[in-house]
């Protein structure tokens, strides 16, 4: 009970004080890939303490031995005490609720969202053949339009779309520097990234922890692009590129040069930031993967604790000799 009350806790506190804590985070624009993996982690480490927290409630606390057998017989003994009273039966079962509700719908939520980009992403390819798009030299697909544009749309077949319009404003350096940017976004699977976090969104559409989660990844996700095409050219005809090519939102499904925050990543690019120091990386990584590791460790330390221990429940006066010894014969000698 104590494990599951901590792990609930820790969801909690994550909830409310991870998102204020990451937007104040000012490293975040020095080093966008660890932003992206630490909001990751921070909505990963909340859903493996509401899991885990529910499996706390609904398996009692065993004394494990090493064999298969032996903790089989031992469950089975240590869940007839548990679900003996009424008290904790609704308490075991809530807890299996819990953490099956939180899995299941984390799990709906994402194959709802990439069935939907898949489909996105399907009829705006064929949307393109209607409109007789053509190929570029650089393997992009070329479409008549006067608006300045430019996107990429992922998925198994990948494809980077231009207008007419962006090949007149571009030059040679800034186009360049666009399709380094869509190639970014290919090459990292960002799409992928970017489900993730949308659907986590939906499975908890009124916690501030997952809003947070989706703004920033999405933002961040355009920053990593940025700095690629910055790496290709320069970061002021990054720069100009972008603004050549901004003000145009993202079709469904789609990753746009002139995405989300376009003014502040233009001011960001024309600035530049400090590269990001290994020790600073070490050290903001292994906070990362110490919020999810917390959890793990929370659950699986106690039980691992109990290894090679001889006796099977950890309350036998709940339960009569002849029970346990029945369900566990090597017990016979340690409750005798």
């Amino acid at each position: 009970m104590t494990v599951a009350l901590l792990l609930l806790a820790y969801a909690v506190l994550l909830a409310a004080v991870g998102p204020h804590a990451m937007r104040r985070a000012r490293w975040v624009e020095r080093a966008p890939r660890l932003g992206i993996a630490a909001w990751q982690a921070l909505s990963l480490a909340f859903v493996i303490s509401l899991v885990l927290g529910g499996l706390a409630l609904s398996v009692p606390d065993l004394r494990l031995g090493t064999d298969l057998a032996e903790l089989l017989r031992a469950c089975l003994a240590a869940l007839r005490v548990q679900y003996a009273t009424p008290g904790g039966a609704v308490i075991g079962v809530s807890g299996a609720v819990l953490a099956l509700l939180v899995g299941v719908r984390c799990g709906w939520r994402l194959a709802v969202t990439l069935a939907r980009a898949i489909t996105d992403r399907r009829r705006h390819r064929e949307t393109l053949r209607l409109l007789g798009s053509q190929p570029h030299r650089s393997g992009a697909v070329v479409i008549e339009h006067s608006v300045p544009a430019a996107y990429c749309l992922p998925g198994i077949r990948q494809d980077i779309v231009l207008t007419s319009g962006a090949l007149n404003a571009l030059s040679e350096e800034q186009l360049r520097s666009v399709l380094a940017h869509e190639r970014a976004h290919l090459r990292g699977r960002h799409d992928l990234v970017a489900a993730v976090a949308i659907a986590l969104n939906s499975a908890f559409p009124g916690l501030a922890l997952f809003r947070a989660a989706r703004e920033e990844t999405v933002r961040l996700l355009e920053l990593v692009a940025d700095d690629a095409a910055a790496r290709s050219t320069h970061r002021l005809v990054a720069a100009e590129a972008l603004l050549n090519v901004a003000g145009q939102p993202s079709p469904a499904g789609a990753f746009a040069a002139g995405g989300s925050g376009t003014g502040d990543r233009i001011r960001r690019l024309i600035t530049g930031v400090r590269p990001f120091g290994r020790a600073q990386a070490a050290l903001v990584g292994s906070a990362t993967a110490a919020l999810v590791a917390l959890p793990v460790a929370g659950f699986a330390g106690p039980a691992a604790t109990l290894l090679d221990t001889a006796c099977c429940v950890t309350d036998p006066g709940a339960v009569s000799h002849a029970e346990i010894c029945e369900a566990m014969p090597v017990t016979r000698d340690c409750l005798s």
